[in-house]
């Protein structure tokens, strides 16, 4: 009887292996050709989500600012406006031992963090924005507002506490202000350091006393939130203020002025000097759009803030 030959002899098992990567591959591949030939917007739209993730530098808005306070909706309005995140507030403060925040409850934490990935909007910063009007020198409950800005960091994933002074921010004013600030600076940081956590403190002060006051505090984890409006106000140079202070001692910047035109209509904000300043200096981080709206149109938040986030893409993402 004669033999029958085998039509498959018996593949290795490298072989084998090899043949079904390759189909995978090729079927992988030819599932994206399917996406985009039918989504042109496919590629493109994954492919932005990696160029940002790259950027040396990524702008923001205020949530409270778009009049979005610990509003779900500020990821989309910032989405709209292309702008690359949002400073998340704590929420106000008023005669309250803390904030009042809804970030303690895990429950709105979860749908703050989808919204964040369904919207590809980052958090640059939790703000504790409430110390603009009340005194972190002198009020008393000041530690469990610091502890519940850590844990609300820790359970949004975001590296940075903005920390305005406001109505302690001139040392002037009062001689034992100084100390006191110091005093709750070094408590504050030595909390952040054990979490690997920056506490961004924004200032009143020229960028060399700015840069004594952090010796002062000395702390890794306390750093300078950089204001441009401060500057424009004392009439300092923006590029030599940030010179001063380093790169290493710089958390985050707030990039505007005060309300009266567009950063780009504005020539106290010399935008293309002070990315070749902050590109030798070798920073990056956040820009932060605060204020810089249009008077005669002051409400009107996407036309602003949209105007702005995109003068700011073209000089700092071009």
């Amino acid at each position: 009887m004669k033999k029958i030959k085998k039509s498959n002899p018996e593949i290795p098992m490298s072989k084998l292996s090899s043949q079904h990567e390759r189909r995978d591959f090729l079927k992988r591949f030819c599932l994206l050709g399917v996406a985009a030939y039918f989504n042109p917007l496919f590629i493109t739209r994954n492919n932005a989500k990696q160029s940002i993730k790259n950027e040396q530098y990524k702008i923001a808005v205020c949530d409270w600012m778009i009049l979005k306070r610990q509003k779900l909706s500020a990821f989309s309005l910032a989405n709209e406006i292309q702008a690359d995140g949002i400073q998340l507030d704590m929420g106000g403060l008023g005669s309250r031992d803390t904030f009042d925040s809804k970030l303690h409850d895990p429950s709105q934490v979860k749908l703050f963090l989808e919204e964040s990935k369904n919207q590809n909007v980052e958090i640059s910063s939790i703000a504790m924005s409430g110390f603009y009007g009340q005194s972190f020198a002198n009020r008393p409950t000041v530690p469990q507002m610091i502890d519940d800005t850590l844990s609300t960091m820790q359970s949004m994933h975001v590296d940075i506490a903005y920390l305005p002074l406001g109505i302690d921010a001139d040392f002037t004013k009062s001689p034992d202000l100084r100390e006191k600030v110091i005093s709750r600076l070094k408590e504050a940081g030595a909390k952040a350091e054990k979490l690997d956590k920056i506490i961004a403190v924004e200032t009143s002060l020229e960028a060399s006393e700015e840069l004594k006051f952090l010796s002062e505090v000395g702390s890794k984890a306390v750093k300078s939130s950089f204001n441009f409006a401060h500057a424009i106000k004392r009439g300092t140079d923006i590029s030599q203020e940030l010179k001063i202070l380093g790169k290493d001692n710089l958390a985050q910047i707030h990039c505007s002025d005060t309300d009266g035109v567009w950063i780009e209509n504005n020539p106290k904000l010399p935008m293309t000097e002070i990315k070749q300043t902050l590109d030798e200096m070798g920073w990056s981080g956040w820009l932060i759009i605060e204020r810089s709206r249009d008077v005669s149109d002051v409400r009107n938040v996407k036309r602003n803030y949209g105007a702005n986030v995109k003068y700011l893409k073209s000089i700092f993402q071009s």
